[in-house]
């Protein structure tokens, strides 16, 4: 086995060191494609296509289909030949001059003509280059040219006999030698570790993931623009910080050199943007990477894209309104419909999202109703009884999110927000005036993930400070991932924020449903991996 190993390293060694010669042999007569600065690209693949066919179907409206009806096979060839040449002659007598450029994926010589495939940005085209067109010099060249060059390429549309469209070369220009050897063109790229690992070869040989990733930069376009229809400003906060808040999560801790200071990396982005609407801001927004101290899964990567907003003079119904409006808007603007499937599964956008309390929605699943439990000891008794790890400093509020996590997270399908969740899981939120025990707020959940988190927002500083503290505790009692008190946004809230909305979401996980992508990898474009030992 070593030993077929070493042949083929030979193999592909043998394989690289031509086309460094073939580059080699370029540069020394003066034709180093490495020299060439930029190339006049005026269509892509699909522009092509579309101009082709409305300028056909102008220039051969009213002209009869060929007719073959009783006719032997030679004669039905004849017609059908005949009849190509003449709308071939129709449309040559009027061409539309491209010039496009993208990598070769495909080439067969034939002789003095030859057919190739590129591969731009939408999509793929055949080329088809012949020797008189382009002249024999530059034939000669492309006659060696190897899989995964980049070309530029100037010519004419045309549609072949077996119907495709196509660009009849006029001028070919080797515009970048690939070096290295592209995966076997059938079997493409389908190691998931390599394909995350090299995005740049995925990118070129999985037309799939390449539109996964043009979908995740619509989506954060479409955002954009919904919030920009509702007057939100979009807004920059710091990354490295003294103190991060806005979460329960681990940070990553780095150091400072010119200030010679420990930091943190942020973990979320509310407190910065809550001290914006203290400013009198009103409504900011801010879509940007956080990073979380953990571990890795198929929705979950240390770094993330996460979107928060905060609208003032509002509460969590406003941001209830806002959040089914704009993940309504991005099914439409993005999938096309408000109906989708991920995994199999229709979720469905259309109708009103479900709307149902936490308490409620563990008794609806888990048959208990936490309304009747009214100690921590008898909390903890239920949790037993039901196999439900919990920690010593739990309470009652703890437990029934535990209990919401097992029995109720995997049901919600179909948009359903979740509201009203226990003041002990929500640090930053208001509370409910009906029920001092449970807060104004809501997660969103879709096919059994958690989508979105928004609160009405805690705006008075003497609660804010002591649910600060009972988060210090937390942390002293070995809670890494507790909130620690923040003075400075404590000082903010002294000054006066209003009341005020709020929602969050991983930019990350929507981009997996709206795409029916399984992994958070398939949706980053450089997910962490571990390194390669050397």
């Amino acid at each position: 086995m070593a030993g077929q190993n070493n042949s083929q390293t030979q193999d592909i060694n043998a394989l690289l060191q031509v086309r460094r010669d073939k580059l080699k042999a370029l540069q020394e007569r003066g034709a180093d494609p490495f020299e060439i600065t930029k190339y006049d690209q005026t269509h892509h693949t699909d522009e092509v296509k579309s101009l082709y066919t409305a300028h056909e179907a102008e220039l051969l409206a009213g002209r009869p289909a060929a007719n073959v009806d009783g006719l032997d096979e030679e004669q039905a060839k004849q017609v059908l030949n005949d009849d190509y040449n003449e709308r071939r002659a129709i449309m040559d007598a009027a061409p539309i001059h491209v010039s496009i450029a993208g990598r070769m994926l495909f080439k067969r010589v034939m002789g003095k003509a030859s057919f190739c495939n590129i591969q731009d940005l939408t999509g793929k085209i055949q080329v088809y280059v012949a020797r008189d067109a382009i002249g024999e010099e530059a034939y000669a060249d492309f006659k060696k040219s190897d899989i995964g060059d980049i070309y530029g390429i100037k010519g004419y549309a045309f549609r072949t006999k077996t119907n495709e469209i196509s660009i009849h070369a006029e001028e070919i220009i080797l515009l970048t030698k690939s070096l290295q050897i592209l995966p076997e063109k059938y079997h493409g790229l389908t190691d998931t570790d390599t394909r995350y690992r090299q995005r740049y070869v995925d990118l070129i040989m999985n037309e799939d993931v390449k539109d996964t990733f043009i979908k995740r930069s619509k989506i954060l376009k479409e955002i954009r623009n919904f919030l920009a229809d509702r007057d939100f400003l979009e807004v920059e906060t710091p990354m490295l910080v003294a103190n991060p808040g806005g979460a329960a999560a681990r940070p990553f801790e780095t150091h400072y050199n010119a200030l010679d200071e420990d930091v943190k990396l942020r973990i979320s982005l509310e407190l910065y943007l809550k001290r914006l609407i203290v400013g009198g801001l009103e409504r900011v927004y801010e879509i940007g990477r956080v990073f979380r101290n953990e571990g890795v899964d198929t929705r979950h990567n240390p770094e993330f894209t996460l979107m928060e907003l905060y609208q003032a003079y509002t509460d969590y119904n406003g941001m209830m309104e806002l959040t089914e409006s704009m993940f309504r808007y991005l099914a439409e603007k993005v999938v096309g419909s408000t109906k989708f499937t991920y995994n199999g599964i229709e979720i469905d956008f259309g109708k009103p999202f479900e709307r149902i309390t936490m308490t409620d929605c563990v008794k609806k699943y888990a048959g208990i109703d936490f309304d009747q439990v009214k100690t921590d000891e008898e909390a903890k008794a239920l949790a037993k009884e039901h196999n439900i790890e919990f920690e010593e400093r739990h309470n009652k509020g703890h437990i029934l999110n535990l209990f919401f996590e097992e029995y109720c997270e995997k049901e919600l399908i179909q948009p359903t927000f979740v509201m009203d969740h226990p003041i002990a899981i929500s640090p930053l939120t208001k509370k409910k005036p009906s029920d001092p025990e449970k807060v104004e707020r809501f997660e969103l959940f879709i096919n059994g993930w958690e989508m979105c988190n928004a609160y009405s927002e805690l705006n008075d500083p003497i609660d804010q400070r002591e649910r600060f503290a009972l988060q210090d505790a937390a942390a002293a009692a070995g809670d890494d991932e507790a909130e620690h008190t923040d003075e400075d946004f404590l000082n903010a809230l002294e000054i006066g924020m209003p009341p005020t909305g709020g929602i969050g979401y991983g930019i990350d996980r929507l981009v997996m449903l709206l795409t029916d992508s399984p992994a958070i990898r398939d949706v980053l474009l450089f997910p962490t991996m571990k390194s390669i030992d050397k």
